[in-house]
């Protein structure tokens, strides 16, 4: 096994143990790789398309690559109320990516989230962890281009 995967190694080989490896996997590298998928088989001493299944089966877990930049829009209650469905629009249309893919330059991930529990700023967003809130049209892609110039 590539020393890539090492971090399996703390956990035991039972086929119990599959979700808790792949999870293990995702947290180091942020998806599920081609790559990821023989060597957890292998770990585990289980076919390649038994780990593939477990992988589509959970939405947890992720088979593309993140950007560097991970942009969460919250669809929550108040947030839905106060229009996140046109921000999630906007992020769409400006990097040309929907809903759980990755821009082609690998600088954005565009995920949409239950609550991300910032209700009263409502509608929000949050990139790599850092929240902004009360969200127009104006704000959100200016969100974008700031963080493009970081990317770049």
């Amino acid at each position: 096994m590539s020393e890539k995967f090492d971090c399996l190694s703390s956990i035991g080989r039972e086929k119990s143990n599959l979700i808790k490896g792949l999870q293990y996997v995702q947290s180091h590298d942020g998806y599920i790789s081609d790559e990821a998928i023989s060597a957890v088989a292998k770990y585990f001493d289980a076919p390649e398309a038994e780990v593939e299944g477990v992988v589509s089966f959970y939405a947890q877990f992720k088979r593309v690559k993140p950007g560097k930049f991970k942009i969460l829009v919250c669809d929550g209650t108040a947030c839905h109320i106060k229009g996140s469905n046109l921000i999630q629009e906007w992020i769409s249309t400006e990097l040309g990516i929907r809903n759980g893919e990755t821009d082609k330059e690998g600088l954005f991930s565009l995920e949409t989230v239950a609550c991300l529990g910032c209700c009263s700023l409502a509608p929000v967003l949050s990139v790599n962890g850092k929240v902004f809130g009360k969200l127009d049209r104006k704000s959100a892609i200016k969100i974008l281009k700031d963080y493009r110039n970081k990317g770049l």
